[in-house]
């Protein structure tokens, strides 16, 4: 999973941090490029995007896909992403939801179209709020759904399915083998210090950028300024059965005055194994 041009995937559980990531990623190719000014969030496409758009695969199949197509979609997948690796040209960021698992004897992530990975996991007792509000669900609903093994979407009006997994089955099959192409961030270390964490993923990705241009690109993916810009425009990507801001609170910790005991029991014995091995068991 190693090649000099390709897919680099932008990779996680749902709302963990990837598209602060992604910002950040964008704010800084702009300062190594003298580009003057923040990134839009609304205009990432710029320099990366998503792999499950549903126009991506009624291109190949010659066709619409449609919610009916999908025992077609494991098949086209690989062909999809060698097609993005091929038209970049180079390294292209490519967000996704997928964990790294097989389809129906395909592979999930086709390895012959990958350069690498950037992994960002985040606690599930932090994870299970924002995803509740970012789906419009209970927070008792969101906790089994965060435990459903082989959890995949559905084919919607933009994309096709993307298979989650519970959240110890995507966060163990991403980071299970510590492989050195798969740079592995958490969350909670993104808040806490930024600089460092940010310039460890900058380094890994041979951006290699110096203290001023570090600074300049977080200051502009801050996540004060992301939710301030969400506030004034909007934000395309917050899904519409939302309750709240894509970029809602951006805190740690938020479990311990939302969760009830009987909640952070429950996703303690669900995900202990995972939770331990990132330092997210309770004390």
């Amino acid at each position: 999973m190693s090649h000099q041009s390709g897919i680099v995937w932008l990779a996680s559980y749902p709302k963990s941090g990837n598209t602060w990531t992604r910002h950040f990623l964008h704010s800084l190719l702009r300062v190594l490029h003298g580009e003057a000014g923040a990134q839009s969030i609304n205009n990432m496409g710029r320099f990366s995007s998503g792999e499950a758009g549903r126009w991506r695969y009624s291109v190949l199949a010659g066709r619409e896909i449609t919610k009916e197509d999908m025992e077609l979609i494991p098949t086209l997948r690989p062909k999809v992403q060698i097609r993005i690796a091929d038209e970049a040209g180079g390294v292209a960021f490519i967000k996704t939801h997928n964990a790294l698992l097989m389809d129906e004897g395909q592979p999930v992530i086709s390895p012959a179209a990958t350069a690498g990975a950037v992994y960002i996991v985040r606690n599930p007792l932090d994870v299970v709020i924002s995803l509740s509000h970012h789906r419009g669900r209970p927070i008792d609903e969101t906790i089994d759904f965060m435990a459903c093994e082989g959890m995949r979407t559905t084919i919607s009006e933009k994309q096709v399915y993307e298979i989650w997994g519970s959240w110890s089955e995507h966060v163990h099959s991403w980071t299970r083998s510590g492989h050195a192409a798969i740079y592995v961030m958490r969350y909670e270390d993104m808040l806490a210090d930024q600089a460092k964490t940010f310039a460890g993923l900058a380094n890994h990705l041979k951006m290699n950028p110096s203290a001023a241009e570090l600074d300049s690109a977080l200051d502009m993916s801050s996540f004060e300024r992301l939710q301030a810009e969400e506030k004034e425009g909007g934000f395309r990507e917050r899904p519409e059965a939302a309750t709240a801001n894509f970029f809602r609170a951006g805190k740690t910790d938020q479990w311990r005055e939302v969760l009830t005991p009987s909640q952070v029991d429950q996703i303690v014995t669900k995900h202990h194994a995972q939770m331990e091995r990132f330092g997210y068991l309770p004390s």
